[in-house]
């Protein structure tokens, strides 16, 4: 039996020293979120039917996102462009999974819809890159107020 590879996805998770809640909304929060991942910028909440960009300083260009599904504190679901060719759009998904009584949050983040070919490939190993940075980045902005993204990528 062949089984064909039709689309490629990661899912990259860590620890956070914090409850669910603080985490999710500093995932949410576009306040917060600019402060240590979108350093252009972030506008509007993470929640559905809001009108949602993010700006990076160190990759140019606006992103429009799609939250799919906002449940807090347990869940985010967005999905944004692609670069064209490689794949339309991505879904990436947020999940916050409260353990140890509470007092930390495992935070699995997983994207899916890449072209499974040279290209999509390239973009999708970028775009772990990326998330797996976002997550580090999440940890030490939620437990110590420090961005680790300022001067990393430019």
């Amino acid at each position: 039996m062949s089984h064909e590879l039709s689309e490629l996805s990661f899912t990259v998770s860590g620890r956070v020293a914090r409850p669910a809640a603080e985490v999710y909304e500093a995932v949410a929060d576009p306040a917060q979120l600019s402060r240590y991942f979108t350093t252009g910028g972030a506008r509007g909440r993470l929640e559905p039917g809001a009108d949602v960009t993010w700006d990076f300083a160190d990759f140019p260009g606006r992103f429009p996102v799609t939250v799919v599904e906002a449940d807090p504190p347990r869940k985010l679901v967005i999905r944004w462009e692609a670069r064209a060719g490689v794949a339309s759009e991505t879904t990436t998904t947020f999940e916050f999974e409260p353990i140890d009584d509470g007092a930390r949050t495992l935070v699995t983040i997983s994207e899916s819809a890449w072209e499974a070919s040279p290209d999509g490939a390239k973009n999708a190993f970028g775009n772990c890159e990326g998330w797996t940075g976002m997550l580090a980045a999440l940890k030490v902005w939620v437990e110590h107020g420090i961005n680790l993204r300022d001067g990393f990528y430019a």
